[in-house]
C-alpha cells in the first residue's frame, strides 16, 4: 500500500534534515515523502532534492516559485500524491510540532474511518507545557470558535496532522477550497464533515518548534476568525454522500 506524506516548507532546512531520518526509522512500507517548498531562501528545496537522491527516490520535492501559502501547497501536494497512485495521503508540519512516532497509531486508526486527526483536544492530547497561559487560551479559543460556528463534531477543528484515505480526498471538491492560511485546516475538516465522512482523533502532544521561526501570528488568527463565517455560506449546498452519514 502506497502512503505519501505531504510536508509544506518555507525556511525549514534545519528541521527537514532532522525530520526525514525520523520518518525512515518508522519503517512504514510504501512510505514516500513529498516536500512542497515555497522557494525557501535558506535552501530547504535544495536539501530536499539531495535527500531524494540519497534515498533512491523515496522523497521528492515540488518547487514553487514563491511563498504561495499553506493551502495551495497542500492542494498541490494532494494532487501529486493522487496522480502517483497513493492509497493514503498524510499531512504534517516540518517543525516537529507533530509527533512522528504517532504516525503508526494514526495509520492503525484509519482502518475503520475515512480520515484520522492527531488531536490536541481529546483526552490525552495537550499543548506544549512551555507555552504561556495566554497562548494556550488563544489556541483553545480559536479551535472552539471554529467548532461552534460550523457545528463540527470533531474536537480539534484546526488540527493539521492528518491522514486521509485516497477515496476520501477523491470525493472532496478540492477545486472549491479557497482558504490559504490557518483556516485551510478548518475548511478541509468542515468539508469532510459536511460530506459525512467518519473521523477518528488520536491524542497527541503538540510541541513548540525547536528550530526556525513560527509562521503563526495574531493577525493570521484574527483573519481566520472572519474566514470561518465565510465557510458557512460557501458550502451551504454540500450534502452528505458518505454511506455512514
Amino acid at each position: 500500500m502506497s502512503f505519501w506524506i505531504v510536508i509544506p516548507t518555507y525556511n525549514e532546512k534545519e528541521n527537514l534534515a532532522r525530520l526525514v531520518p525520523e520518518l525512515w526509522k518508522l519503517k512504514i512500507p510504501g512510505l514516500h515523502v513529498l516536500v512542497v517548498d515555497d522557494h525557501s531562501p535558506d535552501g530547504t528545496g535544495q536539501l530536499a532534492d539531495r535527500l531524494g537522491r540519497e534515498n533512491r527516490g523515496k522523497l521528492t520535492c515540488l518547487h514553487r516559485s514563491a511563498k504561495l501559502g499553506l493551502g495551495t501547497a497542500y492542494l498541490e501536494g494532494f494532487a501529486e500524491a493522487l496522480k502517483n497512485g497513493s492509497d493514503l495521503i498524510g499531512q504534517m508540519d516540518a517543525d516537529f510540532s507533530h509527533p512522528v512516532e504517532k504516525i503508526p497509531e494514526l495509520l492503525h486508526a484509519l482502518e475503520t474511518v475515512d480520515v484520522v486527526i492527531g488531536s490536541r483536544y481529546v483526552p490525552g492530547g495537550s499543548l506544549d507545557i512551555h507555552w504561556a497561559f495566554w497562548r494556550k487560551q488563544l489556541s483553545s479559543f480559536g479551535n472552539a470558535y471554529a467548532r461552534i460556528i460550523l457545528g463540527l463534531p470533531i474536537r480539534d477543528a484546526t488540527g493539521g496532522f492528518k491522514i486521509w484515505k485516497r477515496s476520501t480526498l477523491e470525493q472532496i471538491p478540492l477545486e472549491r477550497v479557497r482558504s490559504n492560511g490557518y483556516v485551510f485546516q478548518v475548511e478541509m475538516n468542515y468539508l469532510a464533515c459536511r460530506l459525512g465522512f467518519k473521523f477518528a482523533e488520536i491524542p497527541i502532544y503538540f510541541a513548540e518548534r525547536t528550530w526556525g521561526e513560527s509562521k503563526m501570528s495574531f493577525h493570521i488568527q484574527t483573519e481566520a476568525a472572519v474566514e470561518v463565517w465565510e465557510l458557512l455560506a460557501r458550502y451551504r449546498d454540500i450534502q452528505p454522500i458518505h454511506p455512514s452519514a
